[in-house]
């Protein structure tokens, strides 16, 4: 089984030196890419299971990094690393797409469990990138958002789209609703969820021509959309 793959941005070369080394002793394969063009460059042409991103880049900064990284791939786990703990940099970075913040200093014991953290909900989250994924008669081109069921199509939003391809890969699975709220919204508090309950309806809507598929709402813990 080969190592999880980890794009590490730090432009600290003493840090970025412990950090690695750590990360490499505790199992984890790491790619350091000391600024942002750099980053962006390793991306493009790697494959990774996870990015650490420092905020405080030469040549191009972290927020940057992470909206090229997030153009090009929209499920990868995205820590920022910062000696910010600005409430202002953390919307920031969470409307870009980032999943998490990590104050500098930080210890290597509480980075490597949010690593574990993410990398399981990427995990259950869905880690197969297949493009054009199947739930009972209809068809999601993820890439494209639509779905489609025989020779009608619906134009999605990205966040109908993505909502349903989390719900597509756990199919028969409770998804519970503060993991869909932290990778699709970034932020799990009312507001949010009640928006994502809107969108839970117009999926309804559009799946509702395919008796053998139902979004089951399960009280209080999250949804589960169920294929005869």
């Amino acid at each position: 089984m080969s190592k999880p793959h980890i794009l590490y941005v730090e432009d600290d070369e003493v840090l970025s030196f412990v950090t690695k080394d750590n990360l490499e002793l505790n199992g984890y394969e790491v790619t350091h890419a000391k600024d942002g063009k750099e980053a962006i460059q390793l991306f493009k042409n790697g494959t990774f299971d996870l990015c650490l991103v420092d905020v405080m880049l030469p040549e191009i900064d972290g927020f940057e990094v992470a909206e090229n990284i997030r153009s090009r791939h929209s499920e990868i786990p995205i820590i920022f690393l910062t000696a910010k703990s600005l409430k202002e940099d953390k919307i920031k970075g969470l409307k870009i797409g980032a999943d998490d913040y990590i104050t500098k200093p930080f210890s290597i014991e509480e980075l490597i469990l949010k690593i574990k953290v993410f990398l399981k909900r990427k995990y259950i989250t869905g880690s197969q990138e297949l493009a054009i994924l199947k739930v009972g008669s209809y068809t999601l081109d993820h890439d494209n958002l639509q779905l489609t069921l025989d020779d009608e199509t619906v134009q999605m939003t990205k966040k109908e789209a993505d909502l349903l391809k989390i719900l597509i890969n756990n199919k028969n699975k409770i998804v519970e609703r503060s993991l869909i709220l932290e990778r699709i919204w970034g932020e799990n508090d009312y507001f949010m969820g009640r928006s994502m309950d809107v969108f839970i309806s117009r999926l309804r809507k559009y799946l509702k021509k395919d008796t053998t598929i139902k979004i089951e709402n399960i009280h209080g813990v999250g949804f589960r959309l169920n294929e005869e």
